[in-house]
């Protein structure tokens, strides 16, 4: 208990330096508004950490033991035509033939650091009918914008196909999920989604492409509030201070920064079963070396598929905990998995398919530091699959016994192709399993 307790007065001093300029990425007035949500988010970040993540992974690896065993052999289902899902989280809910009559099943699938993330489970459903976004203080009722400002607890879904272009930055408030499911809903060719200072979102079945640098100007983060923002990264979701966050079975591809951007102590996030392709920074965790606030942040990255024209960064993370598990990285062109200032990451049962350049088989990348440095971090990799000659160089008490410390249990390297089959949004229909 004594352990735990100092932990967490380190954790609350690295939480409380945080500079004025950082905190305030694309606030233009800083006012008494964001200085509230900022000290909430601040102390959410500290709610959500787990003094003890090894209890997290042991939880997502023993799911995914059940999912091949016993009853439910995913393969065996695969056969029979019964279910397609392959993997924990999906067989929670997609061989419902009812999903759609009970979507909010959904917030009880989640597993990892996120797996606490309900999103808007409890509210009301709102129905996005219209795919504008034209008045950005005054948002359209029915349009998504409109939508995701509301102050209570909402789950977000679309009345059609549509094809929606953020003039400005999606900012959200906390308690929402948005749910594309049985449609087919593109985030596309304008601005991206910002989380920032928020909790308890759900972003599922997405298809997030083509998004560029906002303008910024006077955009309305709420019902009772607007204020003038900064130019946006262009980055497609962008986790800010953020606490209890699940993205799963998204698309992404082509944004002009990162697909996935979580920095500024956010903590306590999934991302699963999503596809990403065609892109060159994929997913920061961390902003900075200096941004010692970044030590809370403690992420699961499971059932992805990492695909064609992709560069680096799978992720590239800073100063957490980080349990990339069962993913499969089919493509790369530099690196997949990188970092610096001594993250924790925890590589197993993925399965990596080295691209022809001799030059870039290594998985790993660390940076700003010397090998006297990083050769004390904590970089482990257990039952990958490693292919066409790639190779993950490990780092750390090599005699650390990770079965007791961390759990790593999960399927190894091999079925990763298998569990992450349906990467990405699915054809959902109506009165069938998904």
């Amino acid at each position: 208990m004594e352990t735990v307790n100092v932990r967490l007065v380190v954790l609350i001093a690295f939480l409380v330096i945080i500079s004025t300029t950082t905190v305030t990425a694309h606030i233009g007035d800083f006012d008494e508004v964001w200085q509230k949500r900022a000290a909430d988010a601040k102390n959410a970040a500290l709610r959500a950490y787990h003094s003890n993540p090894e209890k997290v992974t042991d939880t997502l690896n023993h799911e995914v033991h059940k999912s091949f065993e016993g009853g439910n052999n995913t393969r065996r289902n695969l056969r029979k035509g019964e279910c397609t899902a392959t993997n924990p989280i999906d067989r929670c809910w997609r061989c419902k033939s009812n999903w759609a009559d009970n979507r909010m099943r959904l917030a009880d699938c989640g597993l990892g650091f996120g797996q606490e993330t309900t999103g808007g489970k409890g509210g009301k459903i709102y129905v996005v009918t219209d795919p504008s976004d034209n008045d950005m203080v005054n948002p359209k009722p029915g349009t998504i914008r409109h939508a995701v400002i509301q102050e209570e607890p909402l789950w977000i879904i679309f009345a059609h196909n549509m094809a929606i272009r953020l003039n400005e930055e999606l900012i959200m408030t906390s308690n929402k999920t948005i749910d594309a499911r049985g449609v087919n809903v593109h985030i596309a060719s304008g601005a991206g989604i910002t989380v920032q200072f928020v909790h308890n979102i759900i972003i599922h079945g997405l298809h997030v492409h083509d998004i560029k640098v906002g303008n910024g100007g006077l955009i309305r983060d709420s019902v009772s509030h607007y204020g003038f923002r900064t130019r946006s990264d262009g980055d497609g979701i962008s986790i800010f201070g953020a606490t209890n966050i699940w993205v799963d079975h998204v698309s992404m591809s082509k944004c002009s920064d990162g697909l996935i951007d979580a920095i500024m102590a956010s903590t306590a996030i999934t991302i699963s079963n999503s596809h990403f392709a065609h892109h060159n920074e994929v997913m920061l965790f961390g902003a900075s070396d200096s941004h010692s606030d970044d030590k809370v942040m403690q992420i699961t990255v499971a059932f992805n598929h990492f695909g064609q024209g992709l560069v680096q960064r799978m992720p590239r993370c800073r100063w957490g905990f980080f349990h990339v598990v069962n993913n499969d990285y089919t493509h790369w062109l530099m690196y997949a998995i990188g970092g610096s200032k001594n993250p924790i990451i925890i590589s197993h049962g993925n399965r990596f398919i080295a691209p022809p350049d001799t030059n870039s088989k290594e998985v790993t990348k660390r940076e700003y530091s010397p090998q006297s440095v990083w050769k004390d971090w904590t970089w482990r990799s257990q039952d990958d699959l490693m292919m066409n000659g790639a190779y993950f160089v490990e780092s750390g008490d090599p005699n650390v016994d990770l079965s007791n410390k961390f759990v790593i249990n999960a399927k190894p390297g091999k079925y990763a192709s298998i569990l992450t089959k349906f990467a990405g949004p699915l054809p959902c229909i109506e009165g069938k399993p998904c």
